[in-house]
């Protein structure tokens, strides 16, 4: 029985060896609702099982344990029933096709050779509490792993929780926002708040705020129950002396037993390495066919396991893309918190097709086949393989079509026998080394492909096209019309789960995939697809165009019935080449610009640490925020400071350096400048240089298309849309981003687009009118708020205006405008309260798009753009951060098709009009353009007036250019 009474001796410090603590039961379920429906050969339902062991192995690389122990709960019925048979009476019974899962799920944990416990009369939440207790007494740090709040009361010193749902670490900080209160007070709190799942009474009307409350105020349950009688809430007051004896019952349920009589002691919980034979046989009985092909890659000549893990090995180590899938399979995190469990859908338009052809092409004849079925069948789905991930400097390696659902060939074009040693290595030799396999040689390839690929009658299918048009763009073939299955489910669910082709094929057909891991190997030991052996790459590539189709079947018709087609043909769709062609212009960057920049930071930052090191009065590591804490905290005494629970550090985060600085204390302010010349020197000047093409001597960054939840493209490798902006020297990176000889930068950029459209989303009269009289928008704002006439109107009036303009629609609150204008928050809640009363509709428009945020878990652009909304249906600070996002993304995800569609119209309005400008970059609410200096007047009136005009949202848009010989002289 569970005792209230806490140990009386120190723990000895957490030094030994890690103890993790496996919630099964947890996982059980978990991976029942993570994947569809899956039966094994015999027809016993198994995607629980498959579920299961992949979060196993997931875990076991992750954590690299030496002690490790799954732990199962053994019967409903435990000791809490016998003086309390209501206990989780009403818990529904297990799903018909999990049951015989359980039984093959503990086979599981055998198979590979890993500490199974359970014990009847017991919970499995009781053992971990025995173990990680036992653990601790040892002096060793225990993790349990789960995200069961139950076991919350068990986090202390030297023991964590991982929740392997968000893959994030819970200490006593998290179990504070979750509670209210400390880890040792959460039994309390959960006794008074009782759970309905589980059958727990508590006490009537009170929840977990409330009983945070009264318990941080009298600091026990017993204590508040004594001294009820002095609360002066009379209906709270009545309500706990009545239950009283059912919150003492609800303590004794929630309360975990430490002392429960364990089936295997504590030091034997140890990772053993598992019987290959036995792991084989088991994996072979379940149909995992893609489990075992992974576990035989692990296998040394000896029999074992090559480093002891076939579980680290089978979980992708080092492989980024397995450790994708394998995590979607672990904690569902690809899938909508709000949504029901994905499942495979039977949907009549989803094809099945009865038997999967996926061919090796390497013969011309061959080909010239597949481009004849290809023509016939009018839709063809096409992918590339190449041996990298950066277009620009990638070369093609193989092709891939899919003509029919489960039909689909490779077609290598550039492999080399994977003997062939690699460049560096001896160099490559041809000549004498081992012969190319067979294939078509590329450029008879694509002269063959060419008539599919170019036809206007073949709809080309892909899935992230733009990697594939792009790579075809550079041997001269342009691949038109075309359509992306990714960007399809973006439009569909943007910022509700993932769109990578492996996550929905999973999602929408119920398919794993072969991961590049597994052709491609990982780590150091990793190779490029051009050594994959051709029936592996044939398995491999083939298999992604069929996906591909397959999917393009279930998303045509998703998109139509979502009502997304508008947003997809006329946004999405279109702007691919568009997005393809401005990466491959590339911007041209002055390496000696870089080179100069470097040396002034870098001088700037010794002199900054010259000077941080006298305001301390010794030298440190700047760049160490543990020493700048003990500096600023332990040695200078300042108040304010924060320790990590974690680490038991000082924190010296930019907020807490920020607040310091205000306060007028110098040494903090010196700390932020040289961590931002830091910053600006590595990200940017050491590094920009080594990314420049030096093919075409121009910076190639890439653009994500489905990377946001409002429709915003990204920029990476580099990016090129976060250079600071706000400092002076910030804005030096941009000279270096120059125009060609004979050519001038020109920058053109959406003027207040932002609060122009929350003007016409909000229905704001005076906002509209200012803005079709071109009225200084902040100058009116600050006359209506303030009630100052324009003509008496100052700077300082105007800036806090514009202040508030801007935050109000990122959610600013009256601390963050208070340390934005350097006033007290009560003046700055003030100033944002006058300007809700002043522009009544604009809260009331908030409110709104927050309920229907509440309401469907996304809301809408003026062009029909869906943005979900992830933690709306949460609390306390996670639901406050979405709602600002739910205020926010209509207007941002507004001004990204805006500024989307001007893009898909320039070029051809360009064309036209017989210029030659080139885009090069889309930064938020500006294009990037190089010009001819013969052209640029002209240039500059056609932009702005088809970014002015590319969609009415009711108010006028103004756009501005700026020209120059570098980006900082046009912007």
């Amino acid at each position: 029985m569970p005792t209230d009474s806490a140990p009386s001796t120190a723990l000895p410090p957490a030094d030994g060896t890690p103890l993790y603590l496996v919630d099964g039961s947890g996982f059980i379920f978990r991976a029942y609702h993570a994947l569809p429906p899956l039966n094994r050969p015999d027809g016993t339902p198994v995607n629980a099982v498959m579920g299961f062991t992949n979060m196993l192995m997931r875990l076991l690389a992750e954590l690299k344990a030496d002690a490790v122990a799954i732990i199962f709960d053994s019967k409903r019925l435990n000791f809490r029933n016998e003086f309390y048979p209501d206990y989780k009476a009403h818990r529904p019974e297990p799903p018909e096709d999990l049951r015989p899962q359980f039984a093959i799920i503990r086979e599981a944990v055998e198979a590979f050779n890993l500490p199974r416990i359970e014990l009847e009369g017991y919970e499995a939440d009781d053992l971990i509490a025995t173990y990680a207790r036992q653990a601790r007494a040892q002096g060793r740090p225990v993790t349990i792993v789960s995200s069961d709040k139950d076991l919350m009361q068990l986090v202390d010193d030297g023991i964590r929780m991982l929740d392997p749902m968000k893959n994030k670490m819970i200490g006593p900080d998290e179990v504070f926002e979750k509670f209210g209160v400390a880890p040792d007070k959460v039994v309390d709190v959960q006794a008074l708040a009782g759970d309905s799942v589980d059958n727990v009474p508590g006490v009537p009307g009170i929840g977990i705020k409330t009983a945070a409350q009264l318990i941080t105020e009298y600091g026990s349950l017993e204590a508040l129950l004594e001294r009820a009688g002095e609360i002066k809430q009379a209906g709270r007051r009545q309500k706990l002396i009545e239950n009283a004896d059912l919150a003492r019952i609800s303590k004794r349920l929630v309360k975990l037993e430490e002392n429960a009589p364990v089936p295997v002691p504590v030091e034997e919980l140890k990772v053993r390495e598992p019987d290959v034979n036995r792991l084989l046989s088991w994996l072979g009985v379940q149909g995992f066919r893609s489990i075992i092909a992974k576990v035989k890659a692990e296998i040394a000549a000896d029999g074992t396991l090559a480093d002891g893990a076939a579980l680290h090995a089978a979980a992708g180590d080092g492989g980024e893309q397995q450790r994708r899938d394998l995590r979607a399979a672990l904690d569902g995190r690809s899938y909508a918190p709000s949504a029901a469990p994905a499942v495979v859908r039977a949907d009549a338009h989803i094809p099945r097709p009865d038997k999967v052809e996926h061919v090796l092409v390497d013969t011309e004849e061959a080909l010239a086949a597949w481009v004849a079925e290809g023509l016939e069948a009018g839709v063809v789905a096409v992918d590339t393989e190449t041996d990298g991930l950066t277009p620009m400097r990638a070369s093609l390696v193989g092709i891939s079509l899919s003509t029919r659902p489960g039909r689909a060939c490779y077609i290598p074009v550039a492999h080399i026998d994977p003997s062939t040693p690699k460049e560096g290595a001896g160099g490559l030799d041809f000549g004498d080394g081992a012969p190319p396999p067979k294939q078509v040689p590329l450029t008879r390839a694509l002269d063959i492909l060419r008539p599919l690929l170019e036809h206007p009658g073949v709809l080309k299918v892909g899935h992230n096209i733009k990697f594939d048009l792009q790579m075809f763009a550079k041997h001269g073939v342009t691949v038109a019309p075309i359509d992306d299955t990714m960007l399809r489910s973006y439009v569909i669910g943007g910022g509700r789960h993932g769109h990578g082709m492996d996550e929905l094929a999973q999602r929408h057909l119920g398919v794993t995939t072969i991961s590049f891991d597994e052709v491609t190997r990982t780590g150091k030991s990793r190779i490029t697809f051009d050594r994959v052996p051709l029936d592996k790459a044939t398995a491999y590539a083939a298999e992604d165009a069929d996906i591909t189709l397959r999917l393009w079947h279930v998303l045509r018709h998703d998109v139509l019935a979502d009502r997304m087609v508008t947003v997809y043909e006329t946004i999405e769709r279109p702007l691919v080449p568009v997005v393809a062609r401005m990466e491959m212009e590339g911007v041209l960057v002055d390496r000696q610009v870089l080179k100069e920049l470097s040396n002034d930071f870098a001088k700037r930052l010794v002199e900054l640490e010259a000077e941080i090191h006298v305001l301390a009065g010794r030298t440190f590591n700047v760049g160490s925020p543990k020493q700048l804490g003990e500096i600023l905290f332990d040695e200078m005494k300042l108040s304010g400071g924060k320790k990590s629970a974690k680490t038991g550090a000082w924190s010296t985060d930019s907020s807490v350096l920020e607040e310091l600085a205000d306060l007028g204390i110098p040494i903090c302010q010196k700390v932020m400048d040289w961590r931002q010349f830091a910053k600006l020197k590595s990200t940017y000047t050491d590094t920009l240089g080594e990314q420049i093409n030096p093919g075409t001597g121009r910076v190639h960054t890439s653009f994500a298309l489905a990377a946001t939840s409002t429709g915003r493209l990204s920029s990476t490798d580099p990016n090129l849309q976060n250079i600071p902006i706000r400092t002076e020297e910030g804005r030096k990176i941009r000279r270096a981003f120059v125009a060609a000889p004979g050519n001038r930068i020109m920058s053109v950029d959406y003027s207040q687009i932002e609060l122009r459209i929350v003007a016409e989303m909000a229905g704001i009269p005076a906002l509209q009118q200012a803005f079709r009289d071109g009225i200084d928008i902040h100058a009116m704002t600050a006359s209506q708020v303030f009630n100052v006439p324009l003509d008496q109107m100052t700077s300082e009036i105007r800036r806090r205006a514009k202040a508030i303009n801007f935050g109000i629609i990122y959610g600013i609150s009256s601390f963050g405008l208070s340390r934005q204008l350097g006033i007290a928050a009560g003046e700055a809640g003030a100033f944002i309260k006058a300007y809700f009363e002043r522009f009544p509709e604009l809260q009331a428009y908030m409110e709104k798009t927050k309920a229907e945020a509440a309401r469907d878990g996304y809301v809408r652009t003026l062009l029909g753009r869906k943005c979900w909304i992830q933690g709306i249906q949460e609390k306390g600070a996670r639901k406050s951060y979405a709602e600002r996002q739910a205020i926010n993304a209509p207007i941002q995800g507004t001004a990204a098709d805006i500024i989307k569609l001007a893009m898909i119209k320039l070029p051809g309005a360009l064309a036209d009009a017989g210029l030659n400008a080139r885009m090069l970059l889309q930064v938020h609410d500006e294009l990037l353009f190089e010009v001819p200096e013969a052209e640029v007047e002209a240039t500059s009136a056609l932009v702005r007036q088809v970014m002015e005009g590319a969609v009415d949202i009711g108010i006028p848009l103004v756009a501005e250019a700026g020209v120059g010989l570098s980006w900082a002289e046009a912007h």
